[in-house]
């Protein structure tokens, strides 16, 4: 009878759910705050006691999975513009144009229609996002090309068939997920914790954000290397960061776990299959274009930030202005530096000190990161997964409520708003650091 009842309890919290993701998906607009924080935080009470009450039904839960993301599949995105650049992108490429050397801006403002849908296209990226030269990797643009050719004239038709590329990689994330967490002794089902979370599935499914597709690269990778396959991980390495360059940030942590000599042989792999990705595209042009646009990104663009709010702040009442360019000057090298401190003085010689170490060193680059958009927290999710910390898993409720700026006509970030979210997350963390001391060897659970 106990076991009916919580099958019972389960398939109700399941129904319900698909309801909240429908009315997520098909009856929601961004600059609603209220109503998309109250779906978010009943989607997140559900997706929690899915688990807490069905972590023996694995099956269960990886119907679920796929059944969630169906119910946002067909739906266009609504938190996020972004997939009318990657459209753009896909076009220009099947047109034999290279995406990295032109500006959307300039081709609209001579009155040019290089692809279909040029206006269009145009109007939804933004002027501020079509006046940036792309910043997507290759393999990225390997996918929007392949929705260029599969739908060359439907923007609805290109966001099924990248949409379906970021649906197999999830599936892909929870395949070498579990075989990884069976491989480390720790409870499979804990890879639920990502794959079923709804900030994952919304921002992800629901809102074409590629970091699917490099986390699952990235897992593959971290699975081969636990497996003793480290020349194919390194490949895939190389894949993962030719999706999202934050990848190559980790290349310093594995020194010590590979030994010099070997680290050595994996980082020229690495290498060599993130370049060979970017020769279709190369040129003296796309170097310059592309890192005018990542010192743009760095020093420009600022969004749900952390220590970066408090130097401003600092900044303002030591120089009357905002320091975000001083500040993005220095951030790269801050960054750097913790993870060489990161890499040398952890002991990371077995592959869950590797874990950690990579999970710090995410951790702390977001903190100091200018911008944090609310999908960048899929990385350390999944990471945390193979680790003893749970902060992530806060992280990933917190940072939603980043979407109050969007309820502002002007944008403008509620101070409050930030205070709440980061003071949270600062507070669970230090807490799991210090817990962390009197339990050294435990991983967590629910």
């Amino acid at each position: 009878m106990k076991h009916f009842q919580s099958d019972t309890w389960s398939y109700f919290l399941a129904l319900l759910s698909v309801l909240f993701y429908g009315s997520f998906a098909y009856d929601l607009v961004r600059e609603d705050f209220w109503k998309l924080i109250s779906l978010y935080g009943a989607l997140f009470f559900l997706f929690y006691k899915l688990i807490q009450f069905n972590k023996n039904r694995l099956p269960f839960l990886i119907v679920l999975a796929v059944v969630f993301r169906l119910v946002l599949f067909w739906a266009t995105p609504n938190l996020s513009q972004d997939y009318f650049r990657f459209i753009w992108d896909g076009r220009m490429i099947a047109e034999g144009l290279n995406p990295y050397l032109s500006l959307p801006g300039d081709w609209v403002a001579s009155n040019t229609f290089p692809i279909s849908q040029t206006k269009a296209l145009y109007d939804g990226m933004g002027v501020l996002n079509g006046s940036h030269y792309t910043v997507y990797p290759p393999i990225n643009q390997f996918v929007f090309a392949l929705a260029a050719w599969l739908s060359p004239h439907r923007i609805w038709g290109a966001i099924l068939v990248m949409k379906t590329t970021l649906l197999l990689s999830d599936l892909g994330i929870l395949y070498f997920g579990y075989k990884l967490l069976r491989e480390l002794k720790l409870p499979p089902y804990k890879i639920f914790w990502y794959v079923l979370n709804p900030f994952v599935i919304i921002e992800m499914t629901g809102n074409l954000h590629f970091e699917s597709m490099m986390i699952f690269f990235l897992t593959l990778s971290l699975y081969l290397i636990q497996t003793g396959k480290w020349r194919w991980a390194a490949v895939f390495f190389g894949f993962s960061a030719s999706v999202k360059l934050i990848t190559m940030l980790f290349l310093p942590i594995f020194i010590k776990y590979f030994k010099l000599k070997k680290a050595l042989f994996f980082y020229v792999i690495v290498l060599f299959s993130f370049l060979v990705l970017y020769l279709p595209f190369m040129s003296v042009s796309l170097i310059e274009a592309y890192t005018k646009s990542l010192n743009l990104y760095f020093s420009n663009f600022e969004f749900n930030a952390s220590l970066y709010n408090i130097a401003r702040w600092i900044g303002f009442e030591a120089k009357g202005y905002n320091m975000i360019r001083t500040f993005g000057k220095y951030t790269p090298f801050l960054v750097i530096s913790m993870v060489i401190i990161i890499a040398f003085f952890r002991k990371n010689r077995h592959f869950q000190e590797v874990m950690t170490s990579l999970l710090f060193a995410i951790t702390g680059y977001y903190l100091m990161a200018t911008t944090v958009h609310p999908w960048y927290i899929a990385l350390p999710l999944l990471l945390a997964l193979f680790t003893k910390y749970r902060y992530a898993l806060i992280w990933s409720f917190v940072v939603m409520l980043s979407y109050f700026t969007y309820a502002n006509p002007n944008f403008i970030e509620s101070p409050w708003i930030l205070w709440l979210e980061y003071s949270i997350l600062y507070g669970v963390f230090f807490y799991e650091i210090w817990k962390s001391k009197e339990a050294k060897n435990t991983t967590w659970a629910a």
